[in-house]
């Protein structure tokens, strides 16, 4: 497939045998390592094996950071492991997405077992080098990517369960039993570790794709400095910088696994490398995307633009500011997941769309309004009748359905709020309309055609994903065709936002934080952070702080990255999963006919969220078998 990473395989191709068109170029069809490495096509399909293990995010049953946390919520007849999690039943007897160890299956609380994916990195680390037809270059390059992948698998066990035991090289064969069972290395070690084999590979890694048709989705320099950045902003966040929740936990030896005192150098490490990224990302041409309204077929209005500009970022296949697109991961699943049933009338009884993947109110509340504030505060947006009802006028048109009556909550937002998210009477541009002034809107009270018709298909909020459907899909009574694109782990706007956090952490309130904050922004239609806050807050001295510019950039990066699987993670590293997750899970009432009836806030489900859940728990039969193994604190 073009723009797609060919002949991926698992390890069990590698050592079991699994797949025999690998089985083919192995002599007597024995699948050694010494026959894995014997030839350039073999060791390629092996360097693809390590790549294969790359958890599959775009995939609603399989990344924790869409259904484990707050920012998607499932009806009651859907069952699956993240939404296990989010339900407050992960246990240790047989963990939801055990990534530790990997078990069999997506029902079976399954996951990948990355230790096998490191291990399998290490044997290519000790190999390629075998390879008799490869060229210096070339090799050099394989090195890299598969130090790299090694990096971001470990960072992946670390940002979930804390110290992990390192694996910087394979136990040899002979290897007793006692030698099998490895402590758990200190925090800051393990990312220390992360971080010395991502400087080693970034050397040798191209600065971008130049074989696009058949290497996109390959690590270059600007990924590994992105993830280092990420993985040190990770390192000097309160979870894990001077944590006083752990300052007692230590491993069977009497090792502190968590150190107690907070360092600010962790935050000057992570605003060097953030800044680092950004130098490298822009240097190889990445930049924010803006809808490019000339090469494009359809002409739209300034509104629709700006929401073109926020959608396409993440939706328009290797656009210029997507620095990692997952390839082995594309977003059919999700697309299918946040679009309504019945946004075409006539499809409302279209199987082929789910729908399932509903937002709660909470989520939608985090968008500022149209001045760019957050609702609660802004001098001109009345937040005490937000829930009262308002009808539609042709000044909204681009935005909410003309003469429909909706909740005032709908009106004077931003346009990330309109570009993000689909909600009844909201418009909703593309889908094989490409008119603005003739688009499909969202109807969704009982009976309505985006309304509850299936029992196991159905938005349990009255909110919907819009940000993650590309516009040109086309859907029809039986039929709906996606126009799928790779998963974006990392976005510039990420990056940007990484190093405004960590420089308001070193510095506090300056112009370079505003700076990138500011472009941000200035993409999504809004000024810039201070006049906007100056202009319209009931708290014009916010940005002025660095305490309570924290809280400007934590919810600007809330808001911006909302619905990637972002916010799973950075509300666990600021600490304040306590807080907001345990806040009830709510939505429209959808099972009333009347805009009055329906415009009710409903609980859902009330959250249960402890310092425990902070980090995963380890299987108790390794803790079992492995004495030198402790278990994460509260499990």
């Amino acid at each position: 497939m073009k723009k797609t990473l060919i002949y991926i395989y698992s390890s069990a191709l590698v050592f079991l045998g699994a797949c025999q068109r690998y089985l083919d170029i192995v002599p007597d069809n024995i699948a050694t390592i010494e026959n894995s490495f014997n030839m350039r096509v073999s060791a390629e399909r092996f360097l693809y094996s390590c790549y294969s293990y790359l958890p599959k995010l775009s995939n609603i049953e399989l990344n924790p950071a869409l259904t484990a946390g707050d920012e998607f919520w499932l009806h009651q007849f859907y069952n699956m492991p993240p939404w296990q999690i989010a339900r407050g039943f992960q246990n240790v007897n047989n963990p939801y997405m055990n990534f530790w160890q990997g078990t069999t299956g997506v029902g079976a609380n399954g996951m990948t077992d990355l230790y096998q994916a490191i291990r399998d990195c290490n044997i290519f680390l000790e190999n390629v080098e075998t390879v008799p037809d490869l060229s210096l270059g070339e090799m050099q390059r394989w090195r890299a990517e598969v130090k790299f992948l090694k990096a971001y698998y470990h960072l992946y066990l670390i940002r979930m369960y804390g110290p992990i035991p390192l694996k910087k090289v394979n136990l040899p064969i002979n290897a007793s039993v006692e030698e099998a069972k490895v402590p758990r290395d200190p925090v800051d070690d393990c990312f220390d570790y992360v971080v010395q084999l991502l400087d080693e590979a970034t050397p040798d890694l191209p600065p971008y794709i130049s074989q696009e048709a058949s290497e996109l989705g390959r690590i270059t320099q600007p990924i590994a400095l992105s993830i280092k950045a990420y993985a040190l902003v990770l390192a000097a966040s309160p979870l894990f910088n001077g944590n006083p929740d752990y300052a007692t936990f230590r491993d069977k030896q009497g090792r502190l696994l968590f150190n107690p005192v907070f360092s600010m150098e962790k935050w000057e490490k992570a605003k060097a490398a953030s800044w680092e990224a950004i130098q490298a990302c822009e240097l190889a041409g990445h930049r924010l995307y803006y809808y490019n309204q000339s090469g494009s077929q359809y002409s739209v209005s300034p509104e629709i633009r700006i929401q073109m500009d926020i959608r396409n970022a993440v939706t328009e296949k290797w656009n210029d500011e997507i620095v990692w697109g997952h390839t082995n991961s594309m977003t059919g699943n999700m697309q299918r997941q946040s679009t309504p049933r019945g946004v075409d009338p006539a499809t409302r009884a279209n199987s082929n769309v789910q729908g399932n993947a509903a937002i709660p109110i909470k989520i939608a509340a985090q968008f500022y309004t149209k001045h760019g504030v957050p609702i609660e505060e802004d001098t001109d947006w009345d937040y005490s009748g937000r829930f009262d009802l308002k009808t539609g006028t042709a000044g909204e048109k681009y935005y909410i359905k003309e003469g429909y009556t909706t909740a005032k909550f709908n009106f004077d937002r931003e346009p990330r709020y309109y570009a993000n998210l689909g909600f009844d009477g909201g418009i909703w541009y593309g889908m094989g309309k490409f008119d603005d002034n003739d688009t499909w809107f969202v109807s969704a009270k009982k009976g309505d055609p985006a309304s509850n018709v299936a029992r196991d298909k159905f938005n349990v909020t009255g909110i919907w994903g819009k940000k993650l459907v590309n516009y040109q899909n086309s859907i029809g009574e039986t039929s709906y065709t996606v126009e799928q694109y790779p998963w974006p782990i990392i976005r510039l706007a990420n990056v940007y936002l990484l190093y405004a956090e960590a420089a308001n952490e070193v510095d506090g309130p300056s112009p370079e934080v505003f700076e990138f904050l500011d472009l941000i922004r200035e993409r999504a239609g809004l000024l810039g952070v201070e006049e906007s806050w100056e202009l319209y807050s009931r708290n014009p001295d916010k940005p002025k702080e660095k305490e309570t510019l924290r809280e400007i950039i934590h919810q600007e990066r809330l808001i911006e990255l909302a619905l990637e699987g972002q916010r799973f993670w950075d509300l666990r590293r600021w600490k304040k999963a306590v807080e907001v997750l345990n806040a009830p899970i709510t939505g429209w009432d959808i099972e009333q006919k009347t805009p009055e009836g329906y415009y009710r806030e409903r609980v859902l489900y009330n959250q249960t969220f402890t310092t425990r859940d902070y980090l995963w728990p380890i299987r108790e039969v390794e803790i079992l078998a492995n004495k030198n193994t402790v278990q994460n604190p509260g499990w």
